[in-house]
């Protein structure tokens, strides 16, 4: 039994090794393509060159899932015979969940905020701060600490998943959530107990009333399902370092 769980153990970290190489890789490929995305290519060798990355970076993304898949499979054939070890891949489980790693669904809610497409300089004169009349990302913000206190136990915005390292910020007039640009309409997402995050919002004198009273157009919704995708990042810890 002993040797089973060393060999259990050494397969899996493994499978972790090549996932978290794998992510690098597709990251690294990602950052190339963001470089380059942009830019007009009048040159055929160049256009073929980006082609050619492209077609890298879809081949590692589904190498990726496959060791995602793979490790799943190792992990759960080699508890499947031992209480303890079943009860440690249920906790590997739940980590995953928490961390953000997995995708999730389950009841909770749906929350649309755009901006009011009513005002623009033309119509609304000089002396309105058109500003306050649309999305920022601090409104963003406040959204989501609201979900997190009613007890939401996943997120997301525009696709994006929310995890305990996601930034939320402006640069000039876009909006990045996980280095990933975003723009209204804003679609929130979160799991949870509908009757308690749809009050934490929509609540007299809550952040979507306020958000109203600028023109902003809002909308919530009950679901009985909700799926959330999973972070598709890589965790880094610069300064965080394992007690011994």
């Amino acid at each position: 039994m002993k040797n089973k769980s060393i060999a259990t153990v050494s397969i899996a970290i493994s499978c972790v090794v090549l996932t978290v190489g794998i992510i690098m890789q597709l990251n690294t490929i990602k950052s190339f393509n963001d470089t380059v995305g942009g830019q007009d290519f009048y040159d055929s060798s160049l256009r073929d060159e980006v082609l050619r990355w492209k077609e890298k970076s879809d081949n590692t993304a589904k190498e990726l899932e496959n060791a995602e898949k793979e490790l799943t499979r190792v992990r759960e054939k080699s508890t499947e015979n031992d209480d303890g070890l079943s009860a440690t891949e249920q906790q590997i489980k739940d980590n995953y969940k928490l961390l953000g790693v997995t995708s999730l669904e389950g009841p909770g809610v749906e929350i649309t905020v755009d901006d009011d497409n009513d005002i623009n300089l033309t119509t609304s004169g000089p002396i309105i701060d058109v500003g306050n009349h649309i999305v920022h990302y601090f409104d963003i913000i406040h959204i989501v600490n609201e979900l997190k206190n009613a007890g939401a136990e996943a997120i997301s915005v525009n696709g994006q998943r929310i995890v305990r390292t996601t930034a939320i910020v402006c640069i000039g007039n876009v909006i990045m959530i996980n280095d990933e640009k975003v723009g209204a309409p804003f679609t929130i997402r979160a799991i949870g107990l509908p009757e308690m995050l749809a009050p934490a919002l929509t609540r007299s004198g809550g952040y979507l009333d306020y958000l109203k009273s600028w023109g902003l157009e809002t909308d919530i919704k009950r679901l009985d399902k909700v799926q959330i995708p999973k972070y598709t990042g890589v965790f880094q810890a610069k300064y965080a370092k394992t007690v011994e």
